[in-house]
């Protein structure tokens, strides 16, 4: 995938793949490969390929996109149907889809969301399904009848409540369409799974889009990114990221033919979130962190408070690298007439009129919103200490909500507006005041569920594989807390060195008070997001935007001087850390991986199964070893006609055998995480 190349829509891509001849087609991963190593230029809105030196391929790309096959256009002899526009359709990123299901247009100019439907990345925002369907959705008869139903006493005792919506027969096509093609994708693995499945899978991701399943066609599209990056040999290219990828298309096609209701809403998903009036807000800034996605994009997104608590997010995210991340900190945020960036809200304050919020609580930027400038506070301050006064478990169960839990109709409360949340569903996570108002322990839906808010004592550090990690003492608790960011233009990484240096002789046993993204392991672990100054703890430093420097660091602690800063309570006793509970989880787990790398073939080949499904009953892990043991055997099944050739094999059931292999994976890995943090373990029930 080539990063100088504008996105191309995914519909273009499938129809200039399915144009070639079988001969093209199967020199059609030569041909990319050939064009990666290209000179390109780029004039305006037109991008210059130039495939050899007398024959040039332009891209028209107004607005930065490809959106049809005709903007492509190839100078050699063999053009239009030369294999050159397929080439360079695939080797460029793929482009964000837009919504073709939309009744009315949005009345807010919201900024395009990038992350819709991806893992984590920076893991990071997850956009929760929401909770009803969207109104527009309805037919225009249906929404006025509901309008003028009678309410409360006055409906009629005999009247028979609406059958539950179901899947379109458009829907149960386009999902079995995705389970095919990534059942194809997986029986290749991202070895075999050259240009041609990819553009299967995209014309399945256009398929989906076009019936109505946003989310389904977004995960498709980064599972057709992870594969590009695992191709390429990105160096940003995580093997869990094309396993979480394909595991969530075969979930959602395999979920999203029998659900219903308010479970179907929250499977098919929503392209653009709708944004609804909240009269007035006074928010108060709580930190900014860069957002740099596989998809190309790139910005930063400040989070906001309000008075209860409630998270806000002013996001700035376009088409870009690294450097856009950096830089877009220092650009005005995009509400009202304010001329603060996203690094002056992040310490200040907004105040809002007219305010328009998504569900997830993204603040919109439409004609009618004003806002200015309003005093900031510190993390010591209400009201943004009460984000600290949530007991750690409490915080880990809210983050391991899977992001595929849809609310059942029976724990849906249609009443509650877009930004408020479903006391039913966050049972056990949100608790209320004495007082009946709800405490903002769990953000129901909205953007940050995942972020937890520690005070922490720093006591070492370790090194890992990815690379040196600092270790910290939370109520007890040795976590483990690592960079959100590798890429040498954001200064996560140097910033965490600096922080080691607490832990080393600089302030032993200093406390600081930080903002982390959870990262499921079976030991705490959490990637730092921002953290209070050593120096002021009633500052703070967004730790991907700001660069920490030594003088920001305590002096060096002198004979009879403690190294605590800021803080005269002696450290806590750290409990050393133990090794997790030997349970071989990974002998699953590591199959799931090889299977979604090597495809099938890699399964098939003799080996040591028969004793690693026994070590994991031996462990008690029974259901572990029996998937293990239908993974291998649908892998390695295949049957012959009368005259002994073999026949192809049965992709549906490898993939149902891998998908459950990967589900329980993933659940087992949620429950240790919730384990090791000490907080409950996430329910099974939806899945």
């Amino acid at each position: 995938m080539s990063p100088l190349l504008p996105p191309v829509d995914p519909s273009v891509t499938a129809q200039l793949v399915a144009a070639l001849t079988p001969r093209l087609r199967k020199r059609l991963d030569a041909g990319v490969a050939k064009l990666a190593g290209r000179p390109v230029a780029r004039d305006g809105d037109i991008v210059r390929l130039a495939v050899d030196d007398d024959t040039d391929l332009e891209l028209h790309a107004p607005g930065g996109v490809v959106t049809t096959a005709e903007a492509i256009r190839c100078g050699c002899l063999l053009a239009p149907d030369c294999l050159h526009r397929a080439a360079a359709a695939s080797a460029a990123p793929v482009a964000e889809m837009p919504d073709p299901v939309a009744e009315m247009p949005d009345p807010v100019a919201e900024i395009p969301d990038p992350v819709a439907g991806e893992p984590s990345l920076t893991k990071a925002p997850r956009t929760a399904p929401p909770t009803s369907v969207p109104a527009t959705n309805l037919p225009a008869t249906a929404a006025s009848a509901a309008d003028d139903a009678p309410a409360g006493d006055d409906v009629p005792a005999g009247a028979a409540d609406p059958a539950p919506e179901s899947a379109t027969p458009a829907q149960r096509t386009a999902a079995a369409a995705l389970h095919d093609a990534a059942a194809a994708v997986l029986e290749a693995g991202a070895d075999g799974a050259g240009a041609v499945l990819q553009a299967e899978l995209l014309r399945a991701a256009h398929t989906a889009r076009l019936a109505g399943l946003p989310r389904a066609a977004g995960r498709a599209v980064a599972a057709v990114t992870a594969l590009r990056a695992a191709r390429d040999a990105d160096p940003a290219h995580r093997l869990g990221d094309l396993t979480t990828a394909l595991c969530d298309v075969l979930l959602l096609a395999h979920r999203l033919p029998e659900a219903t209701g308010p479970e179907l809403a929250g499977l098919r998903g929503r392209v653009r979130q709708p944004y609804t009036p909240d009269g007035s807000l006074r928010l108060y800034g709580l930190f900014a962190e860069p957002v740099l996605t596989s998809t190309g994009y790139a910005g930063t997104v400040t989070w906001t408070a309000d008075a209860a608590g409630r998270l806000y997010t002013v996001p700035d995210v376009a088409p870009g690298g690294a450097e856009r991340a950096a830089g877009s900190a220092d650009r005005a945020v995009r509400i009202g007439d304010t001329s603060l960036t996203h690094r002056e809200l992040s310490r200040a304050g907004l105040a809002v009129s007219g305010a328009t919020v998504s569900p997830t609580g993204r603040l919109g930027a439409g004609a009618g919103v004003r806002a200015v400038r309003a005093p900031g506070v510190s993390w010591h301050a209400e009201p943004l200490d009460r984000l600290w006064t949530v007991p750690v478990a409490e915080q880990i169960a809210r983050a391991l909500a899977g992001d595929l839990e849809v609310p059942k109709a029976k724990d849906t409360d249609s009443g509650g507006d877009a930004g408020t949340a479903s006391e039913a569903g966050q049972a056990g996570q949100a608790g209320e005041a004495g007082d009946g108002t709800n405490q903002p322990t769990a953000q129901d839906g909205r953007d940050g569920r995942d972020l937890l808010f520690l005070d922490v004592t720093l006591i070492g550090t370790v090194r890992e594989a990815a690379g040196e990690c600092l270790l910290a003492d939370c109520d007890g608790l040795t976590v483990r807390l690592a960079a959100a960011h590798d890429d040498p233009a954001l200064p996560d990484r140097e910033n965490l060195r600096l922080l080691a240096l607490l832990a080393h002789g600089r302030g032993p046993g200093t406390r600081l008070r930080v903002v982390a993204r959870l990262t499921p392991a079976p030991l705490p672990r959490a990637v730092l997001l921002a953290a209070s100054r050593p120096t002021d703890p009633d500052a703070h430093v967004d730790l991907g935007l700001d660069r920490l420097r030594r003088a920001d660091l305590p002096a060096e602690p002198t004979a009879g001087t403690s190294g605590a800063v800021g803080d005269s309570r002696p450290a806590p006793t750290v409990q050393p850390a133990t090794a997790p509970g030997e349970a071989p989880v990974h002998l699953l787990r590591r199959r799931v991986h090889q299977a979604a790398s090597g495809g099938r073939r890699v399964l098939a080949f003799p080996g040591s199964k028969e004793s690693e499904a026994a070590r994991l009953r031996r462990y008690g892990l029974g259901t572990a070893g029996e998937l293990l043991t239908a993974l291998h055997a649908s892998a390695a099944e295949r049957a012959r006609d009368p005259f002994g050739r073999l026949l192809p094999a049965d992709t549906g059931r490898f993939a149902t055998a891998w998908l459950g292999a990967a589900v329980y994976t993933e659940e087992v890995d949620r429950a240790l995480c919730a384990a090791a943090w000490g907080a409950c373990s996430p329910g099974l029930d939806s899945r």
